[in-house]
């Protein structure tokens, strides 16, 4: 004979309350909980409600016992308060300080065991390696390797390229392209990938130094991408994609300006940009110019470990690459996306 059971009290809220706590539940315990007590409220039997969702009578008794005293209030999760941290606001404003400026500390760089290390040795503090990474990972910072970039950047032109760039995004009649080339490479370059300790991967190559060059240009606001193929890259074969680009974008009101980098071949005075406007990168910016992640994913997502034995084979694995990507708009934008 089955013993007699406390139910939900059903005054301490309607179903529809219910309900709306079960979509808002931020946490997989507290949707547990609520969705057997709105089985209870709906007739459902204790027996079937533990056989269904597979909890335990205890547990079972004690969320309705809860639900009771405090309505939905008693069987939802609250935020914890959680371990006390261990390192000051003032302290990590000193932390903070040495992170942006090593030199403080007759550093040129940091690792997490080098500052570990300092703190520990150096400023006489009692907190280990664990603590120390989970505190650079809570104020934002990352192990990255720094990009290189050229030593030969002028900050002055890059400061007024920046202000002219702003003045043409905000500018609702124009639309914004980035213009590049790059060469793609008949042998794979070898990449970083997983590989079992004591094993040494190979990849095998032509030789034979197969190669095609790629010029395009690309609208972050729109995701359009335009490009076409050369043997090389030189003034005519760029006075070409000039004229290619113009048949596309012949038919539309707005302005286009396109922005370049300052190769030989891009400042010919003989050159006619039909209805392009030309704005020239500062010299050393490539990472002003978004189309360059762009040759990045290309190279990555369609060149990985591909190997080209012919002319004719590289030329068609490019074809794929670049036709596919001239039709996903979506994503294309949001590789070269130009942040604010």
């Amino acid at each position: 004979m089955s013993r007699e059971r406390t139910l939900p009290n059903e005054e301490n809220c309607s179903l529809k309350e219910l309900e709306t706590a079960i979509e808002c539940s931020t946490s997989i315990q507290s949707h547990s909980r609520l969705i057997c007590i709105r089985a209870l409220l709906r007739g459902h039997e204790f027996e079937d409600v533990l056989d269904i969702f597979n909890v335990t009578d205890r547990a079972l008794e004690n969320w309705i016992s809860e639900f009771n005293e405090q309505g939905i209030d008693g069987i939802i999760d609250r935020p914890r308060s959680g371990r006390p941290r261990l390192i000051s606001a003032d302290k990590a404003a000193e932390y903070r300080e040495l992170i942006e400026n090593p030199n403080l500390a007759d550093e040129h760089f940091w690792t997490g065991k080098k500052f570990h290390g300092y703190l520990v040795k150096e400023l006489q503090e009692e907190i280990s390696y664990r603590s120390t990474i989970r505190f650079l990972h809570n104020q934002g910072y990352n192990l990255k390797v720094p990009r290189s970039m050229p030593a030969k950047q002028d900050d002055e032109l890059r400061k007024a390229y920046l202000g002219r760039f702003s003045e043409l995004r905000d500018d609702s009649e124009i639309d914004i392209w980035f213009l590049d080339e790059t060469g793609i490479e008949g042998d794979p370059r070898p990449r970083r990938r997983w590989a079992r300790k004591g094993s040494k991967p190979t990849i095998p190559y032509t030789g034979d130094h197969i190669r095609m060059n790629v010029c395009g240009m690309v609208c972050p606001s729109s995701g359009e991408f335009i490009a076409l193929e050369f043997d090389f890259m030189d003034r005519v074969a760029f006075q070409i994609f000039l004229d290619f680009a113009n048949q596309q974008i012949h038919e539309r009101s707005r302005r286009q300006v396109v922005i370049c980098d300052n190769a030989s071949w891009h400042r010919v005075k003989s050159l006619n940009w039909g209805g392009l406007e030309v704005v020239f990168l500062p010299p050393y910016s490539p990472d002003f110019n978004p189309i360059e992640r762009l040759w990045l994913r290309l190279k990555s997502d369609y060149f990985f470990d591909f190997i080209a034995k012919s002319h004719d084979v590289l030329i068609e694995r490019l074809d794929f690459a670049l036709r596919e990507l001239m039709t996903q708009n979506r994503r294309v934008a949001s590789i070269c996306a130009v942040s604010s």
